[in-house]
């Protein structure tokens, strides 16, 4: 692998985002140990190769926020993802119209189909839109996203949104390679459900670094409300089983193996916790309830929102008793929501 760069060659602000965090150490329990806070911006992982983070970490909001990447040829650029909202996406694109130079987007690939990673696919076109075949299907069927419940600040330009879906596909078998310059970019389907049933995996050989999307989520709670827990945590088995020194989540930090595996740790406990009280009868709501107050290091975590301890809970209930799907049981996840706030004394709608 080529020597990553310097700090100082390695990191490039975004210019406008509007959206930073100083770098810190924050824990919100005694005992827990720290995690970092990161900001937004373009870092260069190798030559022509950069990761685009959103800020996060302790003090924060940051909910939703995910990871893209500029991949730059000599005379044009690839992206991945698209973000959740019009003024992520544009913070983005103008901040990837910096470092381009005039060139412009040829290729978007979207990692997975949730709203937070392709609502902003619209700001690309013409570019072409790469997904999964299943990731095109999902996105035709969840429309245009509404940004209910989302800051009002979110929704500045949304009446610019149309459906974009991908219009280059790969199914399960199919491997792509482009090449930009002297990179060799290559999208691979994941191998299997895990965070989506369309997960794709953006591999850069040459300098060992990986764009993992949902797959990984560092220092960030994830969320499982289409996945197979089970199937990701082999998902996750299989990515250190490649030859990756360098991985970039879908959300949180720029990060390595180690932080994978605490990822993988995280859904491991959790289906420890949910497979327990599952063999007890208990219900969804109830074991989501408990199992939140055995997280750990883990509620020092961003986004350690309820409705994420629900979705997993009632996937993994689903899982266990072989009724799972591909798409989000919303009527299980109502009543598993509505019972967690009975109990921990909550009202209205979880966040």
């Amino acid at each position: 692998m080529k020597k990553l760069l310097t700090r100082r060659e390695a990191l490039v602000t975004v210019a406008g985002a509007g959206i930073g965090a100083a770098a810190a150490f924050g824990q919100t329990r005694v005992g827990n140990p720290p995690y970092p806070a990161w900001k937004t911006e373009f870092r260069q992982l190798a030559p022509n190769v950069y990761a685009y983070t959103q800020a996060g970490g302790p003090g924060v909001p940051s909910s939703a926020i995910s990871n893209g990447a500029c991949i730059m040829g000599p005379d044009r650029w690839m992206a991945i993802d698209a973000f959740a909202a019009p003024p992520h996406t544009k913070a983005f694109l103008a901040a990837a119209k910096n470092l381009a130079g005039g060139r412009p987007c040829e290729r978007l690939i979207n990692t997975h189909h949730h709203a937070d990673h392709t609502t902003g696919n619209c700001f690309f076109l013409p570019a072409e839109i790469v997904g999964h075949e299943y990731c095109r299907e999902a996105v035709i069927k969840g429309g245009i996203s509404n940004l209910a419940g989302r800051p009002e600040s979110w929704k500045v330009g949304m009446e610019e949104l149309k459906l974009a879906p991908p219009t280059t596909t790969f199914d399960d078998r199919s491997h792509i390679v482009y090449h930009y310059g002297n990179t060799d970019v290559h999208v691979l389907y994941n191998g299997g459900p895990a965070h989506t049933w369309g997960d794709a995996l953006i591999y850069l050989p040459q300098y060992k670094i990986l764009w993992a999307g949902d797959v990984a989520f560092f220092y960030v709670a994830p969320a499982a409300q289409s996945g197979h827990i089970s199937k990701w945590i082999e998902s996750i088995d299989r990515i250190n089983r490649m030859d990756v020194d360098v991985i970039v989540p879908g959300h949180g930090p720029v990060g390595s193996k180690k932080e994978l595996a605490e990822t993988r740790e995280y859904l491991t406990m959790l289906k420890a916790e949910a497979k327990r009280r599952y063999d007890m009868k208990m219900s969804p709501g109830k074991a989501a309830a408990e199992i939140e107050d055995r997280f750990g290091k883990y509620s020092t975590w961003t986004d350690p929102a309820a409705i994420r301890t629900v979705n997993s809970v009632v996937r993994l209930y689903a899982e266990f008793n072989d009724s799972l799907t591909s798409e989000t049981d919303t009527a299980a996840v109502a009543a598993a929501s509505q019972e967690y706030l009975k109990i921990r004394g909550g009202s209205g709608q979880l966040r």
